[in-house]
């Protein structure tokens, strides 16, 4: 059964503009850019474990993301000024922009319900959506693990040669 809250194949990804530290950035003018999409991740919290993991995994995957024509974006409810230190402690090569009231995040159904440590808990569900340059969902990925679900979207894009 799918979930009504997340994006699914097909399905237009709503645009939004969010602040980051060098201004604001919307997923509309990175498509415009972009070449064949944009790949929207969404992670819990900057500078913890996981977070780092993903984020880094993005930074070694940025160069041959961009030239298969991918821009990345990380999203998280952090303060700007707290994605600024994870960007420059981790030198992070990509936007990571602000969603502290969350609603990006529960717009594309990357903020609700999960479990964390077998209890249900609400908060951030670790997300990626790969959305095409025509503003639809090519790749929902719900509830990935921090480590290991970059080489995924590469391979699913076809980015890595099988």
């Amino acid at each position: 059964m799918s979930d009504p809250t997340k994006l699914g194949v097909g399905q237009e990804a709503p645009d939004f503009t969010l602040e980051t530290l060098d201004g604001t950035v919307s997923l509309s003018e990175e498509l415009e850019k972009a070449e064949q999409g944009v790949i929207v991740y969404f992670y819990p919290r900057a500078m913890t474990p996981g977070c780092t993991t993903e984020a880094c995994d993005f930074r070694d995957s940025e160069n041959s993301l961009k030239s298969a024509g991918y821009t990345v974006i990380g999203v998280s409810p952090d303060k700007v000024d707290s994605l600024g230190k994870f960007i420059e402690k981790e030198s992070l090569n990509f936007p990571l922009a602000s969603d502290p009231d969350k609603a990006v995040m529960k717009a594309w159904g990357a903020f609700g319900k999960k479990m964390n440590y077998g209890k249900e808990v609400e908060g951030v569900i670790r997300s990626t959506i790969v959305v095409g340059k025509d503003g639809r969902v090519i790749l929902p990925l719900y509830n990935v693990k921090a480590k290991g679900h970059v080489a995924r979207i590469r391979k699913e894009l076809g980015i890595d040669a099988a």
